[in-house]
């Protein structure tokens, strides 16, 4: 499958968040897993448009679960970008909403779970 195709899906099957702000870098499906790899572009938050920042690496990789496929779990392991404010010298992060707070699964899909267990 080439990495246009696989694009293209996942487009429709992961959250918006993750596919506009982040690079699908590898894959891998295991036996009853897939494993999606993104690492965070280099775009700079809006709210800090106007404030000099120089990316500065990436935080340690995250995994969350998101809905499964075909009855396989779905892991998204996720590396979110820093930078540097060169002014103030401290570090700067986009605010993202992505895991449930208290659990490591989706906001999404957290809110999927608690529509159908009511």
């Amino acid at each position: 499958m080439s990495s246009d195709t696989l694009l293209s899906i996942a487009n429709l099957l992961l959250p918006e968040v993750i596919v506009n702000y982040f690079d699908l870098t590898k894959h891998e499906i295991k036996a009853e897993e897939i494993h999606f790899y993104f690492t965070e572009l280099n775009i700079i938050p809006d709210e800090f448009k106007d404030i000099k920042l120089h990316s500065k690496g990436f935080f340690p990789e995250a995994t969350i679960q998101d809905f499964p496929i075909r009855g396989k779990d779905v892991y998204l392991h996720i590396t979110r970008r820093r930078w540097l404010n060169q002014v103030t010298g401290k570090v700067v992060t986009r605010d993202w909403d992505l895991v449930a707070k208290g659990t490591r699964i989706t906001s999404e899909f957290a809110t999927f779970l608690k529509e159908i267990y009511k």
